[in-house]
């Protein structure tokens, strides 16, 4: 007679199973701080198309062809005008509104982004026909170089968010877009300062 020995399968040892637990725990941490690092770029996105964007108008506002509001003599000529658009004279939202973004989104309303007054002198926002209907983490704001524009060779121009990502209210996460007049053309830079980007 043959006897068949059974051979009894045999679990995991403790040290083996502590060591999948050690391994799942680092790939669970390394997750968590991609997947942070994911949402934090995403969120930065909106400053840096935002702004790409306002570079985009200027451009397109200082090259549109403007003339003197006045008769022309017949058999004359008047010149061309080509300026920035005037400085916006608020920021959306407001400077002192940053409380409004501490790690949250602020929805603007169409009067954040055109003022009576920048409509009226067509300067700013209104200028640049730029406004934001999404909620935005980034408060927005548009130096032209003058309150009233400018077409001064050498002059720049600037865009700035500013955000608070983090919600801390310590620091907060800047971009520029920078410009300038040069040789009769409004140039813009061909990427954007940041300072603090995921703050």
């Amino acid at each position: 007679m043959v006897r068949i020995r059974k051979r009894l399968k045999q679990g995991f040892t403790l040290v083996e199973l502590m060591i999948v637990v050690a391994i799942v725990g680092v790939l669970a941490v390394l997750a968590v701080y991609g997947v942070r690092k994911y949402i934090a770029n995403a969120k930065t996105a909106e400053a840096k198309n935002s702004l790409g964007q306002i570079g985009k108008d200027a451009v397109t506002a200082f090259e549109g062809e403007r003339m003197e509001a006045t008769v022309i003599t017949p058999g004359t000529s008047t010149a061309v005008i080509r300026k920035t658009c005037g400085t916006a004279s608020k920021a959306v939202p407001a400077s002192g509104s940053m409380a409004l973004l501490q790690g949250k989104k602020y929805q603007s309303a169409k009067l954040d982004w055109s003022p009576e007054n920048d409509v009226k002198l067509n300067r700013g926002f209104p200028c640049l026909k730029f406004e934001m209907t999404a909620p935005q983490y980034y408060s927005y704001m548009y130096n032209g170089g003058d309150v009233a524009g400018t077409d001064e060779e050498g002059k720049a121009i600037s865009a700035t968010a500013i955000g608070d990502l983090s919600g801390d209210g310590a620091l907060f996460s800047t971009f520029t877009m920078n410009g300038k007049i040069q040789e009769g053309r409004l140039t813009i830079a061909p990427s954007i300062d940041e300072v603090s980007p995921e703050e």
